[in-house]
């Protein structure tokens, strides 16, 4: 193995010294500079920076700021540039967010799709996140608890994240406790801030079952209800999140948005987008982000491929029926909607369709919605890439993208999600 390794620093290209003025910010949150022609790639750096760097082929280390661009901020936390979980902390958040629908823009541009408007990002307080995934490893009995390492397999242990929200960072040093509780080697710590307390899902596929019972550990960590890959270990009480008043307790696991901030702005949007519609489709409807919120002045049918948030939303949607505040009646399906979508024909009686799909988007699902006479289409994306290539199925079937709100809720990393509005005709 150390000669494999020593084959391996051979094979690697000798360093260069070069000083490059950023240019742009690439996809991945890199800044980009031109060398010799090509793109060159330096992370934690802003447009205008001049850097000096050490090269190896098309990507660089800085070394020294020569220059410091405008658009630079302090970091806000002393991880920042080792831990691998922010790009941004070194931008202004104005520099953030108009580069982030800069992209939405590029990408619409790139697959010919035109739209009518394109609104400022809507923007949230760094400390939101309401998820994590924490990595856990044990080495020589000792306990590391963190985050990884950029570009790397390296844990940083973390004692402080500025974009956690105050129910989970206030957790911090209970959870690396519960962790260590926990008898197993390796494994990720998938932690979600809900209303009433903290649900954690233990993944370590290596591990089938789990001998715990430390509700001690549980207790000074708030968490209500602790999983392994999904399944329940122990709980002391239901996790509930609310959407929009409406609450659920989610499977583990299940996705939710990563911000409850995030969460709202975008119900707001898609709720006013569907304006007076009666007849609603939800496709990748999860528990209910969406469904819940507009079942209260519409019919709603709602389809997910995960048969755990089917029933959920299902078991909420009953007890919201019978609550002081009732929902209409909604339909709730099992349905993989990458293997079999729903038909152009079945979505021909629904007066708005709403999608949300995954970052892969939703192509096949996307033709058929792009074949049918339903008059307004709302799609909710965190990648405009698959956004667009979607959104111009829907454009060469004579849907016009009215307008697109970039929403902001993915503080200091790349990502960013989206409401695009599209009118038949």
């Amino acid at each position: 193995m150390a000669r494999s390794g020593r084959r391996d620093l051979e094979l690697r290209p000798p360093a260069r010294k070069l000083t490059v003025r950023i240019e742009t910010i690439g996809g991945g949150g890199d800044g980009v500079a031109q060398v010799e022609g090509r793109p060159f790639y330096a992370p934690l750096t802003a447009p205008g920076d001049l850097v000096a760097v050490e090269a190896r082929g098309d990507r660089g280390t800085v070394t020294q700021i020569l220059e410091k661009s405008p658009l630079r901020a302090e970091p806000a936390c002393r991880h920042f540039g080792v831990c691998g979980g922010c790009a941004f902390q070194h931008l202004s958040r104005a520099a953030e967010s108009g580069w982030k629908a800069q992209q939405i823009t590029n990408a619409l541009a790139r697959a010919g799709v035109e739209a009518g408007r394109v609104n400022p990002a809507l923007t949230f307080p760094a400390a939101s996140r309401r998820r994590a995934v924490f990595a856990v490893r044990r080495l020589k009995g000792a306990v590391q608890f963190g985050f990884n390492e950029r570009r790397s397999d390296r844990l940083v242990a973390i004692e402080e994240c500025p974009v956690l929200a105050p129910a989970l960072a206030a957790r911090l040093a209970a959870l690396r406790s519960l962790a260590g509780a926990i008898p197993a080697d390796a494994f990720d710590l998938s932690v979600t801030a809900c209303d009433n307390g903290l649900d954690v899902n233990i993944a370590a596929p290596r591990l089938q079952t789990l001998a715990f019972k430390d509700t001690n550990a549980m207790a000074r960590a708030g968490v209500l209800r602790l999983s392994l890959n999904g399944g329940l270990v122990m709980a002391t009480a239901d996790p509930v999140v609310s959407f929009d008043g409406a609450p659920v307790t989610p499977p583990p696991g299940a996705f939710l948005q990563a911000s409850r901030e995030g969460e709202a702005a975008l119900i707001g949007l898609v709720r006013d987008a569907v304006g007076k519609a009666r007849r609603i489709a939800d496709l990748f409807c999860g528990c209910g982000t969406f469904t819940l919120p507009l079942a209260k002045a519409a019919s709603l049918a709602a389809f997910d491929s995960d048969a755990a948030s089917i029933a959920a939303l299902k078991r909420a949607a009953a007890a919201a029926q019978a609550s002081a505040s009732p929902i209409n009646p909604l339909r709730a399906e099992t349905r993989d909607l990458f293997e079999r979508p729903l038909t152009a024909k079945e979505l021909k009686n629904f007066d708005a369709v709403v999608f949300d799909p995954p970052r892969a988007g939703a192509e096949r699902q996307a033709s058929e919605i792009a074949g049918s006479s339903a008059p307004l289409v709302i799609g909710v994306s965190c990648n405009p890439k698959t956004f667009a290539r979607d959104a111009a199925l829907l454009a060469a079937a004579g849907y016009h993208l009215i307008e697109v709100t970039p929403v902001d809720q993915f503080v200091y990393s790349p990502h960013i999600e989206l409401v695009g509005v599209f009118a038949k005709g």
